[in-house]
C-alpha cells in the first residue's frame, strides 16, 4: 500500500508543480506573453492527450516477469525526471525560441508523465479483484498523491526563493532538480515493492481487441467525460491562484497557504470508504463535484478576507478530494464491465483513456481557458492590472471551475444504472477466472 501510494506521490510532486505554476512561470519568469503561454498549454496538451491510448496499447502488449504495468515505474522514472528539469531551465533565447522550447519540453514532459501515470491507474485492477480493497488502495494512493501535492504546492515558492539566491531563473531551475530527484526515488520504491495478480489474464492483446473492450462500455464513456470536466474545473482554479493572490489580494505568498489547505482533500479521501458503504459510488462522486462547485462560488463573495477565502478554498478542496479519487477506483469497475461485455480485459487502454487522457485533455483546456479570458481582458505580466483584468482573474478562480464541476456532476447522473450491475458482473468474472485457473 505504501509503495502504491508512492507512485502518486511522485507523479504529483512533479505534475502538480507544472499544473499549479507553469502558466505563472511562463509569463512572469520565462518571459512568454500570456496568450503565447496559453497556446503552449492548449496545443501541447491536446497533442499529448492522444498519446494516452498509445501507452494503453503498449501496456496491454506488455508481458514480463514483473507484470504489465509495474515495469514502467522503472523504465519511465528517468525520462520523467529529466524532461521536468528541462522545462524549468530558462535558456536565454529569442521570443520565438522560448515559445518552441516551452512547447517541445512541455510536450515531452507530458508524454513521459503518461508513461508514468497510465501504469499507476492500469495496475489497480491487477492489484486486487476485490472492489472494497481497490477503493482502499486507491484512497491510500490518493493520500500519497496529496502528500506530493502538499510538498510542491505549499513549498515550491519558498524553494525557489531559497535555491535562487535572488534569481527566479536559478531558483526555478534548482527547485526542479531537487523535486525531480525525489520523484525518481519514489518511483524506484514503487517498482520494487508492488506486485500484480491476475497474471493468468495478462496476455498481449491485439490493438483492435483493446479498442473493442470499449465497445458499448457506457459506464466507461460516462466516467471519462465526467472526469474531463473535473480536471477542467480543477486546472482552471489552480492555474490562476497565484495571479489572484498577487494581483487581486496583493498578498502573493498567500497562494502557498491556500495550496497547503488543499490538504483538506484528504478529509474527502478518508471519508470515501465510509461514504460508499451508505451511498452509491455514483452519488458520492456527484456530491464531491457539487461540494467543490459550492466552495468555488463562495470564493467570489469573500472579498479581501483571507480567512473567508481560506474557508471557501478548504470546502472546495474537500469536494475535489472526493471528486479526484472516485473515478480512479471506478475505472477498475469499467475494466471489469468491458471484460464481461466483450470478453476482453484491456486494463491498459481503458485506464489510459480514463485517467491520462482525461487528465491531460481537461488540464490543457482548463489551463488554456483562463489564459484566453485573461488575455482578452488585457492582462499584462508584472504590471498594475485594470479592473477588467482583475475581474477576469476573479471569475476564473470562482465561477469558471464551478461551472465545470456542475457539468461533471450532471453527466454522472447517467452512471447509476450501470453501478447496480457490478455485483453480478464480478461474480460472473470470478467464476470464469476459476474455470481458466482449472484449465
Amino acid at each position: 500500500m505504501l509503495a502504491f501510494a508512492s507512485t502518486d506521490a511522485a507523479g504529483n510532486l512533479l505534475y502538480t508543480t507544472v499544473t499549479t505554476f507553469i502558466l505563472y512561470y511562463y509569463t512572469d519568469v520565462f518571459g512568454l506573453s500570456v496568450a503565447a503561454a496559453g497556446t503552449v498549454l492548449l496545443a501541447a496538451r491536446i497533442l499529448d492527450a492522444f498519446d494516452a491510448p498509445v501507452w494503453g496499447f503498449i501496456i496491454d502488449h506488455t508481458h514480463t516477469r514483473w507484470g504489465q504495468s509495474r515495469p514502467y515505474f522503472l523504465w519511465m522514472a528517468f525520462p520523467f525526471a529529466i524532461f521536468f528539469i528541462l522545462m524549468f531551465l530558462s535558456p536565454n533565447l529569442s521570443a520565438t525560441g522560448k515559445f518552441w522550447w516551452a512547447m517541445i519540453t512541455y510536450l515531452l514532459f507530458g508524454i513521459s508523465y503518461t508513461g508514468v501515470g497510465t501504469p499507476i491507474s492500469s495496475i489497480l485492477p491487477n492489484l486486487s479483484n476485490d472492489s472494497d480493497e481497490r477503493i482502499k488502495l486507491n484512497s491510500v494512493r490518493m493520500i500519497g498523491g496529496n502528500i506530493g501535492f502538499l510538498i510542491t504546492a505549499t513549498f515550491t515558492l519558498s524553494f525557489v526563493a531559497f535555491f535562487g539566491g535572488g534569481s527566479d531563473v536559478a531558483g526555478w531551475r534548482n527547485t526542479a532538480i531537487v523535486l525531480a530527484v525525489a520523484g525518481f526515488a519514489l518511483l524506484m520504491f514503487a517498482f520494487f515493492d508492488t506486485r500484480e495478480v491476475n497474471t493468468a489474464t495478462q496476455k498481449s492483446i491485439p490493438i483492435m481487441d483493446s479498442i473493442r473492450a470499449a465497445k458499448s462500455n457506457w459506464p466507461w464513456f460516462i466516467l471519462v467525460v465526467a472526469f474531463i470536466f473535473y480536471w477542467l474545473g480543477n486546472s482552471s482554479r489552480t492555474s490562476v491562484l497565484v495571479y489572484y493572490t498577487q494581483y487581486n489580494l496583493g498578498v502573493k505568498g498567500f497562494a502557498s497557504v491556500l495550496n497547503a489547505l488543499v490538504m483538506f482533500q484528504m478529509v474527502g479521501m478518508v471519508l470515501i470508504p465510509f461514504m460508499v458503504k451508505k451511498f452509491s459510488k455514483t452519488h458520492v462522486l456527484m456530491f464531491g463535484l457539487c461540494l467543490a462547485a459550492v466552495g468555488q462560488i463562495m470564493i467570489f463573495f469573500t472579498g479581501k478576507s483571507l480567512i473567508a477565502l481560506g474557508i471557501a478554498w478548504s470546502i472546495a478542496s474537500v469536494g475535489t478530494g472526493i471528486s479526484v479519487s472516485m473515478p480512479f477506483a471506478m475505472l477498475s469497475d469499467t475494466v471489469d464491465y468491458g471484460e464481461w461485455k466483450n470478453g476482453i480485459r484491456a486494463s491498459g487502454f481503458l485506464t489510459a483513456i480514463g485517467s491520462s487522457f482525461a487528465i491531460k485533455m481537461g488540464s490543457g483546456l482548463g489551463g488554456w481557458a483562463p489564459s484566453m479570458i485573461m488575455a482578452n481582458a488585457g492582462y499584462k505580466a508584472g504590471a498594475a492590472q485594470t479592473a477588467a483584468s482583475l475581474g477576469a482573474i476573479k471569475f476564473c478562480i470562482s465561477f469558471l471551475p464551478a461551472i465545470f464541476f456542475v457539468i461533471g456532476a450532471a453527466i454522472m447522473f447517467f452512471y447509476a444504472r450501470y453501478e447496480k450491475q457490478e455485483t453480478g458482473i464480478r461474480a460472473t468474472l470470478a467464476e470464469k477466472r476459476g474455470e481458466l485457473a482449472e484449465d
